[in-house]
């Protein structure tokens, strides 16, 4: 029984990102292989690297995307796809390939850097890509930062320690988490564990919470965005998948990256992590 439980879980988890719509996903045609926007006349003042979940660049993507383009994103834009020819459960499970890709990740953002310093560099991750988006973070050369970071539904277990990747962030870490996202990251993640290994609800369910030895100074750059009622305006629904979708991307996510983006919606209220006495408790303290 349990055995037929955690199959129809992993297919849940892979289901919500191949099969939830019928819009287009963004191209992404062999192992590595990296969606570029189309070149410019002039090297944009801004790049955008985001990282999809464990299915690969799919429709939510592609919305995600088309999102920040209506609210006015004109920089470069890259999806890069890390899991390569063995999406879906395979990638999930995948400890030292997943490393092995972050280091890729980290390593394109560095050539990327060195060779445009002047350049904005936004690093952006979907569930089970947050997890490649932060140990990414935490491979680079001390000289080297992004400006700003956002997670979406982060497959990351709420007690993983987020100082190494922080210090490599010039402006926030912006995390959206949602208590509506039970199948995926609270039954799905603690049958068949975190993009970091551990069989507990998701970090984009419940909030990061501030584990033991955490260097608190890096910790103000982290922001939680819990789920707000105001969001099902944008058909975001608190799932796993809604924080992907146009609209919410068009008007709450690019405000946050995008200069002059319109702010339609101000949730009530953005989370901060503080220590606590018992951290494993404590996912969030609200401001």
């Amino acid at each position: 029984m349990l055995k037929q439980i955690g199959i129809f879980v992993g297919i849940l988890l892979v289901g919500a990102a191949f099969s939830y719509g019928q819009a287009a996903a963004p191209k992404a045609a062999a192992s590595g292989a990296v969606v570029t926007a189309a070149a410019a006349q002039k090297a944009p003042t801004t790049w955008l690297l985001h990282l999809p979940g464990i299915a690969g660049p799919k429709w939510i993507d592609e919305q995600m995307v088309l999102g920040l383009r209506d609210a006015g994103y004109a920089g470069a834009l890259d999806v890069y796809d890390w899991t390569g020819t063995n999406p879906g459960i395979g990638a999930l499970l995948a400890y030292k390939r997943n490393h092995e890709q972050a280091q890729k990740v980290a390593d394109m953002i560095v050539e990327h850097i060195r060779k445009q310093p002047n350049q904005h560099v936004i690093l952006t991750g979907h569930s089970g890509g947050t997890g490649i988006a932060v140990w990414a973070l935490e491979k680079l050369p001390a000289d080297v930062k992004v400006d700003e970071v956002i997670l979406l539904a982060s497959a990351l277990s709420p007690d993983y320690d987020l100082s190494r990747a922080l210090s490599h962030v010039k402006g926030k870490l912006y995390s959206f988490c949602s208590e509506n996202d039970v199948i995926v990251l609270g039954t799905g993640t603690k049958m068949l564990g975190t993009i970091d290994g551990k069989k507990t609800e998701a970090a984009g369910q419940s909030g990061f919470c501030f584990p033991p030895g955490a260097d608190l100074a890096q910790y103000a750059k982290l922001i939680q965005k819990p789920y707000d009622k105001s969001y099902m305006q944008y058909n975001n629904l608190g799932d796993h998948i809604g924080c992907m979708l146009r609209g919410f991307s068009q008007y709450v996510i690019a405000p946050l990256v995008v200069p002059g983006a319109a702010v339609v919606v101000k949730p009530e209220v953005d989370a901060h992590v503080t220590p606590a006495a018992d951290s494993h408790q404590q996912h969030a303290a609200r401001s």
